[in-house]
């Protein structure tokens, strides 16, 4: 019986240490989540989700489609309030390409600039 009560003991804080990493990370999400709709006109954005869906919803944001690939794409417009127009038209998750991995939506030669 003490062995039993040694491994409840042991799955407890692991449970606890999980549930506060996932806490964590849920909750950065949603810090990022939230500042990409403070981002300035102009500024590329990371919209994740498929293809297809990400980049019919640039279309209907009037964004302009700087680089996609399978898993994201990186668009970018001049007008105020383009992510909320991308949240609207059916974008799954939106970040700040910048912040979300160093992308810059320019080509390697002028990103280094």
């Amino acid at each position: 019986m003490t062995t039993d009560g040694r491994q409840q003991n042991r799955a407890l804080p692991l449970g606890r240490i999980a549930g506060a990493i996932a806490l964590v990370v849920f909750g950065w999400l949603a810090v990022v989540v939230a500042l990409t709709f403070g981002s300035a006109p102009g500024k590329s954005m990371a919209i994740v989700g498929p293809q297809s869906q990400a980049l019919a919803a640039i279309a209907r944001a009037n964004g302009r489609i700087l680089a996609s690939n399978d898993y994201f794409t990186i668009a970018r417009s001049d007008d105020a309030g383009f992510v909320a127009r991308l949240y609207a038209a059916g974008a799954l998750l939106v970040l700040d390409a910048e912040q979300a991995g160093g992308c810059s939506g320019l080509p390697p030669s002028r990103a280094a600039s």
